[in-house]
């Protein structure tokens, strides 16, 4: 009994030293960052930004890996089911963590047990831009020109269920008009389209969107923010244009599967604060309108489980919910 019971004791005292040891290896190969939609939209990025700079930190690369698909689900629900050891993470997005598990009945995955948050990279709201030949040039005449021309307005998003998406059901509903909704897969392919004027208007991230309408190829009626964009800043907020107390910001962060060991969890924390630190991810993040907010995994824990419930009302509100 005396040799079983110092066995169990010298296994405990093993396992107690291996956490550390594991966080001081950590990483010796190459980490895969899922993005859980297609390249070009503002996912990839504020991903790529981050990632780039983190695997400069740790010393390993951060290779990206696009994985588009039902708004953003299926990346994030393979993501769930890797292994847990900090090799594959996933960039947490709104659509993804807040929106996709009210929207789906089986989505596959629960925001709040299925992942170890590691951090929060930062926010940013959506822009309602129209392609420049559309006739309405502020919120006030867009929503008059749809209640002239009810179900033949169309809006473009990054797919069925994503931000963009439940933000143009939330706009039209607040409006009192209707929107027929274009679902693509990904950002970049709604910008095609809107460019191309094969549809007239879209929810598009300031990150995607800025630099189109910075050249005058778009022209950006309103940002979904309570406040205005340091980006956009003569481009008023949907609130003070016409409709008072609407607000659908986007939010960005770092997680990875569930039971990923602490100590790991800890090492891609500091590296993604270094990163945010950092004056070049300041520079190309404030470039493209993200604002940086960085934090503990407890702070993007408690985030994460607020986010979901706002997004949960507005998916319910908005009558949108899928099968």
């Amino acid at each position: 009994m005396r040799i079983w019971n110092a066995l169990l004791a010298a296994a405990a005292l093993f396992a107690i030293g291996l956490a550390p040891a594991h966080a001081q290896t950590f990483p010796n190969r190459p980490i895969t960052l899922v993005i859980p939609f297609t390249p070009g939209g503002s996912t990839t990025i504020v991903g790529r930004g981050v990632a780039d700079k983190m695997g400069e930190l740790l010393g390993e690369k951060i290779v990206v890996d696009n994985r588009p698909g039902a708004g953003g689900t299926i990346g994030t629900r393979a993501v769930a089911k890797s292994d847990p050891d900090g090799y594959t993470l996933l960039l947490g997005y709104t659509g993804t963590l807040a929106i996709g598990p009210s929207l789906y009945k089986n989505v596959g995955y629960d925001p709040r047990k299925d992942f170890a948050p590691i951090g929060m990279i930062g926010n940013a709201p959506n822009s309602l831009v129209v392609n420049p030949s559309f006739p309405a040039k502020t919120v006030a005449e867009l929503i008059a020109y749809a209640k002239a021309n009810p179900g033949k307005v169309n809006f473009g998003s990054a797919g069925a269920g994503t931000a963009s998406h439940i933000t143009g059901e939330y706009f039209a509903r607040a409006a009192g008009i209707t929107l027929v909704h274009i679902p693509y897969k990904g950002t970049g392919p709604v910008l095609t389209d809107l460019l191309g004027g094969h549809i007239p208007m879209a929810f598009a991230p300031i990150p995607a969107s800025h630099s189109n309408v910075a050249a005058g190829k778009l022209r950006a009626l309103a940002v979904t923010s309570a406040t205005r964009s340091s980006l956009l800043p003569d481009v008023p907020t949907i609130a003070e244009a016409s409709l008072p107390g609407f607000d659908a910001s986007l939010y960005y962060g770092l997680a990875a599967p569930a039971g990923t060991p602490r100590p790991v969890i800890d090492r891609l924390n500091k590296a993604l604060r270094d990163a945010l630190a950092s004056d070049e991810v300041k520079r190309q993040l404030g470039l493209d309108g993200t604002e940086i907010t960085p934090g503990t995994p407890e702070d993007y824990a408690a985030f994460i489980d607020k986010d979901e419930k706002k997004w949960a009302g507005l998916v319910k509100a908005s009558g949108v919910e899928q099968e």
